[in-house]
């Protein structure tokens, strides 16, 4: 399948895979993440039952704060 990633193509060998699995295939790993899948918020304790699709658009922002 084929997903639009951070406004970045991506192929992907599966037919759909969830928000956990593809976080976890793209090794991010910052603990703060913000999550939009097709412009909606998606929360971590739902990112395991989030499935993405082929055509869809995801995005996987880091939270970083400083001072």
């Amino acid at each position: 399948m084929e997903i639009l990633l951070n406004n970045r193509k991506e192929s992907i060998d599966k037919d759909e895979i969830t928000l956990a699995e593809l976080i976890e295939y793209k090794k991010f790993t910052f603990k703060l993440l913000v999550t939009k899948v097709n412009g909606q918020l998606i929360k971590k304790d739902i990112r395991s039952k989030s499935i993405i699709r082929d055509g869809d658009e995801v995005l996987v922002l880091h939270m970083i704060s400083g001072g």
